[in-house]
Protein backbone atom coordinates (compact mmCIF):
# COMPACT_ATOMS: atom_id res chain seq x y z
CA UNK A 1 0.00 0.00 0.00
CA UNK A 2 1.25 3.28 -0.75
CA UNK A 3 1.55 5.86 1.67
CA UNK A 4 0.17 9.61 0.58
CA UNK A 5 3.13 11.94 0.97
CA UNK A 6 0.52 14.45 2.62
CA UNK A 7 0.21 12.29 5.75
CA UNK A 8 4.00 12.39 6.07
CA UNK A 9 3.77 16.29 6.28
CA UNK A 10 1.26 15.85 8.41
CA UNK A 11 2.92 13.57 10.54
CA UNK A 12 6.36 16.59 10.28
CA UNK A 13 4.11 19.38 11.91
CA UNK A 14 2.08 17.12 14.73
CA UNK A 15 5.94 16.32 15.79
CA UNK A 16 6.72 20.07 16.23
CA UNK A 17 4.05 21.01 18.07
CA UNK A 18 6.13 21.49 21.60
CA UNK A 19 8.25 23.65 18.69
CA UNK A 20 5.30 25.47 17.64
CA UNK A 21 4.28 26.39 21.04
CA UNK A 22 7.62 27.69 22.14
CA UNK A 23 8.47 29.41 18.84
CA UNK A 24 4.80 31.46 19.39
CA UNK A 25 6.03 32.40 23.12
CA UNK A 26 9.16 33.43 22.15
CA UNK A 27 7.49 35.55 19.89
CA UNK A 28 5.16 36.82 22.14
CA UNK A 29 7.93 37.71 24.61
CA UNK A 30 9.31 40.44 22.19
CA UNK A 31 7.35 43.62 23.16
CA UNK A 32 7.02 44.72 19.81
CA UNK A 33 4.11 47.70 21.10
CA UNK A 34 3.15 50.02 18.13
CA UNK A 35 3.28 52.92 19.04
CA UNK A 36 6.01 53.48 20.22
CA UNK A 37 8.05 50.81 18.27
CA UNK A 38 9.27 48.69 20.66
CA UNK A 39 11.69 45.88 20.09
CA UNK A 40 11.19 45.75 15.96
CA UNK A 41 14.95 44.92 15.92
CA UNK A 42 15.60 41.82 18.33
CA UNK A 43 11.84 40.33 17.41
CA UNK A 44 13.82 40.46 13.36
CA UNK A 45 16.66 39.17 14.52
CA UNK A 46 15.50 36.36 16.51
CA UNK A 47 12.90 35.63 13.28
CA UNK A 48 16.38 36.05 10.59
CA UNK A 49 18.65 33.63 12.95
CA UNK A 50 16.18 31.05 13.07
CA UNK A 51 15.89 31.08 8.92
CA UNK A 52 19.38 31.57 8.70
CA UNK A 53 20.41 28.22 10.39
CA UNK A 54 17.80 26.72 7.91
CA UNK A 55 19.50 27.64 4.62
CA UNK A 56 17.73 30.93 4.34
CA UNK A 57 18.98 34.05 3.05
CA UNK A 58 18.31 37.28 5.09
CA UNK A 59 18.06 40.37 4.63
CA UNK A 60 17.37 43.31 7.39
CA UNK A 61 15.58 46.25 5.58
CA UNK A 62 15.04 49.49 7.87
CA UNK A 63 12.07 51.66 6.47
CA UNK A 64 14.15 54.96 6.67
CA UNK A 65 12.14 57.88 7.15
CA UNK A 66 8.79 56.33 7.35
CA UNK A 67 6.23 57.44 10.68
CA UNK A 68 7.78 56.71 14.04
CA UNK A 69 11.33 55.56 12.14
CA UNK A 70 14.33 56.93 14.27
CA UNK A 71 17.38 55.46 16.08
CA UNK A 72 15.37 54.72 19.28
CA UNK A 73 12.91 53.01 17.24
CA UNK A 74 14.27 51.75 13.58
CA UNK A 75 11.57 50.60 11.99
CA UNK A 76 13.49 46.90 11.11
CA UNK A 77 11.62 44.74 9.01
CA UNK A 78 13.52 40.78 7.96
CA UNK A 79 13.06 38.73 5.18
CA UNK A 80 14.43 35.29 4.18
CA UNK A 81 14.17 33.68 0.98
CA UNK A 82 14.83 29.71 0.60
CA UNK A 83 15.51 29.22 -3.12
CA UNK A 84 14.51 25.67 -4.22
CA UNK A 85 16.01 23.13 -7.30
CA UNK A 86 13.95 23.87 -9.76
CA UNK A 87 12.54 27.85 -10.86
CA UNK A 88 9.20 27.91 -10.01
CA UNK A 89 7.07 30.63 -8.73
CA UNK A 90 7.58 32.22 -5.52
CA UNK A 91 5.54 31.60 -2.02
CA UNK A 92 5.66 34.18 0.33
CA UNK A 93 3.98 34.16 3.87
CA UNK A 94 4.03 37.84 5.56
CA UNK A 95 2.71 38.34 9.04
CA UNK A 96 3.42 41.70 10.72
CA UNK A 97 5.45 41.70 14.48
CA UNK A 98 4.06 44.43 15.94
CA UNK A 99 0.94 44.53 18.03
CA UNK A 100 -1.15 46.99 19.76
CA UNK A 101 -0.92 48.57 23.37
CA UNK A 102 -1.47 46.00 25.80
CA UNK A 103 -4.58 47.92 27.86
CA UNK A 104 -6.21 46.71 31.30
CA UNK A 105 -8.09 43.66 32.24
CA UNK A 106 -5.47 41.10 32.16
CA UNK A 107 -5.47 38.51 34.44
CA UNK A 108 -2.14 37.12 33.14
CA UNK A 109 0.98 39.00 32.24
CA UNK A 110 0.60 40.22 28.82
CA UNK A 111 4.26 39.62 27.50
CA UNK A 112 4.81 36.12 29.65
CA UNK A 113 3.15 33.70 27.12
CA UNK A 114 1.09 31.74 29.59
CA UNK A 115 0.12 28.48 28.14
CA UNK A 116 -2.82 26.88 29.39
CA UNK A 117 -5.94 24.79 28.76
CA UNK A 118 -4.51 24.53 25.25
CA UNK A 119 -4.13 27.76 24.48
CA UNK A 120 -1.24 30.45 24.02
CA UNK A 121 -2.08 33.84 25.96
CA UNK A 122 -0.59 36.86 25.23
CA UNK A 123 -0.71 40.72 23.62
CA UNK A 124 0.14 39.73 19.73
CA UNK A 125 -0.99 35.48 20.07
CA UNK A 126 -4.03 35.99 18.47
CA UNK A 127 -2.81 38.93 15.99
CA UNK A 128 -0.40 37.83 14.92
CA UNK A 129 2.41 36.65 16.44
CA UNK A 130 0.66 32.82 16.47
CA UNK A 131 0.04 32.79 12.64
CA UNK A 132 3.66 33.78 11.92
CA UNK A 133 5.24 30.31 14.45
CA UNK A 134 2.67 28.57 12.16
CA UNK A 135 4.20 29.70 8.83
CA UNK A 136 7.28 29.49 10.03
CA UNK A 137 6.87 25.55 11.33
CA UNK A 138 4.93 25.16 8.07
CA UNK A 139 7.78 25.83 5.74
CA UNK A 140 10.44 24.16 8.01
CA UNK A 141 8.10 21.41 7.84
CA UNK A 142 7.75 21.01 4.14
CA UNK A 143 11.93 21.47 3.61
CA UNK A 144 12.72 18.93 5.79
CA UNK A 145 10.70 16.45 3.83
CA UNK A 146 13.34 15.92 1.96
CA UNK A 147 11.92 16.16 -1.55
CA UNK A 148 13.45 18.63 -3.64
CA UNK A 149 10.56 21.56 -4.53
CA UNK A 150 10.46 23.44 -7.63
CA UNK A 151 10.38 27.60 -6.81
CA UNK A 152 10.79 29.53 -3.85
CA UNK A 153 9.44 29.96 -0.28
CA UNK A 154 9.81 33.23 1.23
CA UNK A 155 9.18 34.58 5.12
CA UNK A 156 8.96 38.13 6.01
CA UNK A 157 8.35 39.80 9.26
CA UNK A 158 7.13 43.51 9.13
CA UNK A 159 6.34 46.00 10.91
CA UNK A 160 3.81 48.96 11.67
CA UNK A 161 0.80 47.05 10.35
CA UNK A 162 -1.02 48.51 13.12
CA UNK A 163 -0.35 51.94 12.20
CA UNK A 164 -0.85 51.48 8.48
CA UNK A 165 1.67 49.19 7.67
CA UNK A 166 3.88 52.65 6.20
CA UNK A 167 7.10 51.38 7.67
CA UNK A 168 6.52 47.63 6.91
CA UNK A 169 4.88 46.50 4.02
CA UNK A 170 4.17 49.49 1.66
CA UNK A 171 7.87 50.69 2.15
CA UNK A 172 9.15 47.23 0.76
CA UNK A 173 6.16 46.67 -1.49
CA UNK A 174 7.16 50.37 -3.04
CA UNK A 175 11.12 49.30 -3.79
CA UNK A 176 9.60 45.15 -5.04
CA UNK A 177 9.74 43.53 -2.72
CA UNK A 178 6.36 42.40 -3.17
CA UNK A 179 6.16 42.73 -7.16
CA UNK A 180 6.11 40.29 -9.61
CA UNK A 181 8.74 38.37 -10.69
CA UNK A 182 10.17 38.25 -7.52
CA UNK A 183 7.05 37.10 -5.52
CA UNK A 184 4.35 35.37 -6.97
CA UNK A 185 1.70 34.55 -4.37
CA UNK A 186 1.23 35.89 -0.97
CA UNK A 187 -0.46 34.51 2.27
CA UNK A 188 -0.77 36.75 5.01
CA UNK A 189 -2.02 34.79 8.24
CA UNK A 190 -4.09 37.41 9.44
CA UNK A 191 -6.51 36.10 12.55
CA UNK A 192 -9.64 35.28 10.54
CA UNK A 193 -10.18 32.00 11.79
CA UNK A 194 -9.08 28.73 11.01
CA UNK A 195 -11.43 27.53 8.16
CA UNK A 196 -12.08 30.93 6.33
CA UNK A 197 -10.33 32.32 3.53
CA UNK A 198 -10.13 36.13 3.74
CA UNK A 199 -9.54 37.35 0.01
CA UNK A 200 -9.89 41.12 0.79
CA UNK A 201 -11.14 43.97 3.28
CA UNK A 202 -13.21 47.20 2.74
CA UNK A 203 -11.67 50.55 2.47
CA UNK A 204 -11.49 53.74 5.07
CA UNK A 205 -11.25 56.96 5.29
CA UNK A 206 -10.17 59.36 8.32
CA UNK A 207 -10.59 62.65 8.01
CA UNK A 208 -10.57 65.65 10.63
CA UNK A 209 -13.75 67.91 10.49
CA UNK A 210 -13.39 71.47 12.52
CA UNK A 211 -15.95 73.78 12.96
CA UNK A 212 -14.84 77.74 13.36
CA UNK A 213 -16.54 80.04 15.78
CA UNK A 214 -15.78 83.33 17.37
CA UNK A 215 -14.36 83.62 20.79
CA UNK A 216 -16.50 85.90 23.67
CA UNK A 217 -16.75 85.87 27.89
CA UNK A 218 -18.39 82.63 28.73
CA UNK A 219 -20.70 85.29 30.52
CA UNK A 220 -21.67 87.01 27.44
CA UNK A 221 -22.17 84.10 24.65
CA UNK A 222 -24.16 86.10 22.47
CA UNK A 223 -21.15 88.25 21.94
CA UNK A 224 -19.65 85.10 20.31
CA UNK A 225 -20.12 82.10 17.89
CA UNK A 226 -19.79 78.31 19.44
CA UNK A 227 -18.26 75.88 17.41
CA UNK A 228 -19.09 73.13 19.43
CA UNK A 229 -22.91 74.28 18.60
CA UNK A 230 -21.65 74.19 14.90
CA UNK A 231 -20.72 70.67 15.86
CA UNK A 232 -23.74 69.54 17.04
CA UNK A 233 -25.14 70.01 13.89
CA UNK A 234 -22.82 68.18 11.78
CA UNK A 235 -24.03 65.37 14.38
CA UNK A 236 -27.55 66.43 13.93
CA UNK A 237 -27.20 66.18 10.16
CA UNK A 238 -25.43 62.71 10.07
CA UNK A 239 -28.10 61.23 12.17
CA UNK A 240 -30.84 62.70 10.20
CA UNK A 241 -29.29 62.48 6.81
CA UNK A 242 -26.18 60.10 6.23
CA UNK A 243 -26.52 57.31 8.74
CA UNK A 244 -29.77 55.95 6.97
CA UNK A 245 -28.57 56.33 3.47
CA UNK A 246 -25.46 54.07 5.09
CA UNK A 247 -27.62 51.42 6.38
CA UNK A 248 -29.43 50.94 3.44
CA UNK A 249 -26.01 50.64 0.82
CA UNK A 250 -25.18 46.55 1.35
CA UNK A 251 -22.10 44.92 -0.20
CA UNK A 252 -21.81 41.96 -2.69
CA UNK A 253 -18.31 41.67 -0.87
CA UNK A 254 -18.60 38.55 1.66
CA UNK A 255 -17.71 41.26 4.61
CA UNK A 256 -17.44 39.41 8.10
CA UNK A 257 -19.62 40.52 10.32
CA UNK A 258 -23.02 40.86 8.49
CA UNK A 259 -23.22 44.58 10.04
CA UNK A 260 -20.11 45.46 8.23
CA UNK A 261 -22.00 44.73 5.16
CA UNK A 262 -22.65 48.42 4.97
CA UNK A 263 -21.35 51.41 4.79
CA UNK A 264 -20.54 52.64 8.64
CA UNK A 265 -19.49 56.01 9.94
CA UNK A 266 -17.62 56.17 13.25
CA UNK A 267 -17.17 59.11 14.96
CA UNK A 268 -13.61 58.79 16.44
CA UNK A 269 -13.39 61.59 18.80
CA UNK A 270 -14.73 65.38 19.08
CA UNK A 271 -12.55 68.40 20.54
CA UNK A 272 -13.97 71.35 21.11
CA UNK A 273 -12.91 74.69 23.43
CA UNK A 274 -10.34 75.75 25.57
CA UNK A 275 -8.79 73.21 28.23
CA UNK A 276 -9.72 73.38 31.34
CA UNK A 277 -6.75 74.42 33.82
CA UNK A 278 -6.37 73.15 37.43
CA UNK A 279 -9.80 71.70 37.41
CA UNK A 280 -11.57 74.54 36.13
CA UNK A 281 -12.96 75.46 32.57
CA UNK A 282 -11.87 78.60 30.60
CA UNK A 283 -14.78 81.16 30.82
CA UNK A 284 -14.74 81.45 26.71
CA UNK A 285 -17.03 80.68 23.69
CA UNK A 286 -15.15 77.53 21.77
CA UNK A 287 -13.58 79.11 18.15
CA UNK A 288 -12.95 75.96 17.32
CA UNK A 289 -14.45 71.96 17.86
CA UNK A 290 -12.59 69.15 15.59
CA UNK A 291 -13.87 65.98 14.94
CA UNK A 292 -12.21 62.52 13.96
CA UNK A 293 -14.17 60.55 11.51
CA UNK A 294 -13.85 57.09 10.31
CA UNK A 295 -15.19 56.12 7.36
CA UNK A 296 -15.83 52.92 5.79
CA UNK A 297 -15.99 52.08 2.35
CA UNK A 298 -17.67 49.03 0.04
CA UNK A 299 -16.09 47.88 -3.09
CA UNK A 300 -18.76 49.04 -4.68
CA UNK A 301 -17.96 53.10 -3.46
CA UNK A 302 -15.51 55.13 -4.92
CA UNK A 303 -13.14 57.16 -2.47
CA UNK A 304 -13.97 59.58 -4.36
CA UNK A 305 -17.76 59.94 -3.91
CA UNK A 306 -17.42 58.99 -0.10
CA UNK A 307 -15.23 62.51 0.35
CA UNK A 308 -18.11 64.26 -2.26
CA UNK A 309 -20.98 63.32 -0.18
CA UNK A 310 -19.19 64.78 2.74
CA UNK A 311 -18.73 67.68 1.53
CA UNK A 312 -22.40 68.25 -0.23
CA UNK A 313 -23.42 67.22 3.78
CA UNK A 314 -21.19 70.54 5.11
CA UNK A 315 -22.02 72.68 2.32
CA UNK A 316 -26.13 72.20 2.92
CA UNK A 317 -24.91 73.34 6.47
CA UNK A 318 -23.08 76.40 5.63
CA UNK A 319 -26.36 77.31 3.13
CA UNK A 320 -29.04 76.59 5.68
CA UNK A 321 -27.24 77.86 8.89
CA UNK A 322 -25.88 80.73 9.76
CA UNK A 323 -22.19 81.87 10.59
CA UNK A 324 -21.19 78.07 9.71
CA UNK A 325 -17.92 77.99 8.57
CA UNK A 326 -15.79 74.80 8.05
CA UNK A 327 -12.62 72.97 6.96
CA UNK A 328 -11.56 69.29 6.82
CA UNK A 329 -8.45 67.54 6.54
CA UNK A 330 -7.71 64.35 5.07
CA UNK A 331 -5.47 61.74 7.35
CA UNK A 332 -5.53 58.30 6.01
CA UNK A 333 -7.48 56.22 3.54
CA UNK A 334 -7.43 53.15 1.72
CA UNK A 335 -9.23 51.96 -1.47
CA UNK A 336 -10.83 48.33 -0.88
CA UNK A 337 -9.77 45.53 -2.67
CA UNK A 338 -10.64 41.96 -3.17
CA UNK A 339 -8.44 39.19 -4.53
CA UNK A 340 -10.15 36.21 -7.07
CA UNK A 341 -11.53 33.37 -5.21
CA UNK A 342 -10.62 31.17 -8.04
CA UNK A 343 -7.18 32.39 -7.92
CA UNK A 344 -3.74 30.00 -7.42
CA UNK A 345 -3.22 31.44 -4.01
CA UNK A 346 -7.15 31.19 -2.43
CA UNK A 347 -7.79 28.19 -4.72
CA UNK A 348 -5.01 25.83 -3.15
CA UNK A 349 -6.10 27.34 0.39
CA UNK A 350 -9.52 25.78 0.08
CA UNK A 351 -8.23 22.71 -0.84
CA UNK A 352 -6.14 22.39 1.92
CA UNK A 353 -8.47 23.55 4.26
CA UNK A 354 -11.00 20.80 3.34
CA UNK A 355 -8.54 17.95 3.05
CA UNK A 356 -7.33 19.24 6.89
CA UNK A 357 -10.49 20.62 8.72
CA UNK A 358 -12.17 17.93 6.57
CA UNK A 359 -15.02 21.01 5.42
CA UNK A 360 -15.63 23.65 3.21
CA UNK A 361 -13.95 27.10 4.00
CA UNK A 362 -16.04 30.11 4.37
CA UNK A 363 -14.64 32.75 1.87
CA UNK A 364 -14.64 36.29 4.06
CA UNK A 365 -13.86 39.88 3.23
CA UNK A 366 -12.45 42.03 6.92
CA UNK A 367 -14.46 44.69 8.12
CA UNK A 368 -10.90 46.41 8.61
CA UNK A 369 -7.91 46.95 6.55
CA UNK A 370 -4.70 44.71 6.92
CA UNK A 371 -1.23 44.93 4.75
CA UNK A 372 -3.03 43.12 1.08
CA UNK A 373 -3.90 46.71 0.42
CA UNK A 374 -0.26 47.32 -0.60
CA UNK A 375 0.33 44.20 -1.59
CA UNK A 376 -2.52 44.84 -4.53
CA UNK A 377 -2.18 48.73 -4.47
CA UNK A 378 1.35 49.31 -4.41
CA UNK A 379 2.98 46.22 -5.36
CA UNK A 380 0.63 45.20 -7.99
CA UNK A 381 0.25 41.63 -6.72
CA UNK A 382 -3.05 40.40 -7.31
CA UNK A 383 -2.90 36.93 -5.77
CA UNK A 384 -2.51 37.62 -2.18
CA UNK A 385 -5.08 36.52 0.84
CA UNK A 386 -5.03 36.17 4.41
CA UNK A 387 -4.76 32.88 6.12
CA UNK A 388 -3.95 31.99 9.69
CA UNK A 389 -4.81 30.24 13.15
CA UNK A 390 -6.28 33.53 15.24
CA UNK A 391 -9.93 34.02 15.92
CA UNK A 392 -11.33 37.45 14.61
CA UNK A 393 -13.56 38.24 17.51
CA UNK A 394 -9.91 37.94 20.12
CA UNK A 395 -8.23 40.85 18.60
CA UNK A 396 -6.81 43.23 20.35
CA UNK A 397 -9.07 42.42 23.55
CA UNK A 398 -7.82 41.81 27.09
CA UNK A 399 -6.64 37.99 27.56
CA UNK A 400 -6.00 37.29 24.02
CA UNK A 401 -4.94 34.07 23.44
CA UNK A 402 -4.43 31.53 20.52
CA UNK A 403 -5.67 28.01 20.11
CA UNK A 404 -2.44 25.66 19.89
CA UNK A 405 -4.62 22.85 17.99
CA UNK A 406 -5.67 26.08 15.39
CA UNK A 407 -2.07 26.78 15.06
CA UNK A 408 -1.21 23.42 14.13
CA UNK A 409 -4.08 23.13 11.57
CA UNK A 410 -3.24 26.25 10.17
CA UNK A 411 0.51 24.82 9.75
CA UNK A 412 -0.77 21.91 8.16
CA UNK A 413 -3.17 24.02 5.57
CA UNK A 414 -0.14 26.88 4.88
CA UNK A 415 2.03 23.76 3.98
CA UNK A 416 -0.48 21.95 1.84
CA UNK A 417 -0.81 25.10 -0.17
CA UNK A 418 2.49 26.11 -0.27
CA UNK A 419 3.46 22.84 -2.19
CA UNK A 420 0.58 22.89 -4.27
CA UNK A 421 1.50 26.11 -5.65
CA UNK A 422 4.66 25.14 -5.79
CA UNK A 423 4.45 22.43 -7.51
CA UNK A 424 1.75 23.85 -9.90
CA UNK A 425 -1.23 21.69 -8.84
CA UNK A 426 -3.58 24.45 -7.65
Amino acid sequence: MSIDPTDHLFEAIDERRDELVQLTRALIRFPTVNPPGEAYRPCAEFIGERLRARGFAVDYVRAAGTPGDNDRYPRINVIARHVGAAPGPCVHFNSHIDVVQSGSGWTVDPFAAVVKDGRVYGRGACDMKGGLAASIIAVEALLDLGKKLPGTLEISGTVDEESGGYGGVHYLAERGWFSPPRVDHVIIPEPLNVDRVCIGHRGVWWAEIETHGRMAHGSMPFLGDCAVRHMQAVVDRFERDLYPKLAMRRTDMPVVPSGARHSTLNINSIHGGQPETQGYPAPVVADSCRMVIDRRLLIEESIESVKGEMRELLERLVADRAGFRYTIRDIFEVRPTMADRNGPVARSTAAAIRRVIGRDPEFICSPGTYDQKHIDRVGKLRDCIAYGPGILDLVHQPDEYVVIDDMINSAKVMALAARSLLCGTA
